[in-house]
């Protein structure tokens, strides 16, 4: 899904240049948009779902909900979901392949709550209409309860009894995972963790931040990753 001004199209033309060298099996590629100038010819493009909540809020992710809407997209059956900004680094056959209705990354910023992150998540498109359903009617409470979408969502199919994460090795964060702890940050170049096969990358640095170095935070310094080069491509 793609809304606003914060990525261009060149992110969605990365991202599909990822999966399709990191997939082998025959997939579509659809991106939810109300911009779709200057996307490659394969992605099919699908306009963005409407979501009536007042506008000037923070960005907390909310638009991901009408994944859930009855009938979205024309779409059926599994689904994997990526947000814009992940970069692929392996085969991601796995994510296809794992044992679940539901998958999602487990969100190791707060490892002992049961949250998810939804960076990079599979679900069973058009199984669970009331979700949306009960943040569109009861949306002050919900957001009074739950900071950000992964959180009430991670809840609601909790309650299904189907949350399930993927293995922990598989989805790295950047800045947690491939960025060594200070002071090695200062001299010691971010690496990929053993077995990864998409890297996350939430809040800051996103990838061209990261490929030569700038953090984002003045007091958290990183070096460049210039392996970065080889995956984040189209």
């Amino acid at each position: 899904m793609k809304w606003g001004d914060k990525f261009g199209p060149e992110y969605v033309n990365r991202l599909y240049g990822m999966v399709a060298r990191n997939l082998t099996f025959d997939f579509r590629f659809i991106c939810f948009t109300e911009v779709p100038d200057g996307i490659r010819p394969e992605v099919e493009i699908q306009p963005l779902p409407e979501l009536d909540i007042p506008e000037g809020l923070p960005e907390r992710g909310w638009m991901k909900l009408t994944l859930y809407a009855e009938n979205f997209g024309n779409l059926s059956g599994p689904t994997l979901f990526l947000d814009l900004d992940v970069v692929i680094v392996g085969s991601i056959d796995c994510l296809f392949e794992f044992k679940a209705e539901f998958a999602i990354i487990h969100d190791k910023h707060r490892p002992a709550r049961m949250i998810g992150n939804s960076s990079v998540f599979r679900f069973e498109v058009g199984r669970y209409p009331h979700i949306l359903k009960n943040f569109t009617d009861n949306f002050v409470e919900i957001r009074k309860q739950f900071r950000h979408e992964q959180a009430y969502l991670s809840s609601e199919i909790r309650k299904l009894g189907i949350l399930k994460f993927w293995p922990d090795e598989w989805c790295p964060s950047f800045k947690y995972h491939c960025v060594p702890p200070w002071p090695k940050s200062w001299y010691q170049t971010p690496r990929i963790p053993e077995n990864s096969r998409v890297i996350i990358f939430h809040g800051v640095p996103n990838p061209p931040d990261a490929l030569i170095g700038e953090s984002g935070k003045w007091w958290r310094l990183i070096r460049p990753s210039p392996w970065l080069e080889k995956y984040w491509t189209e």
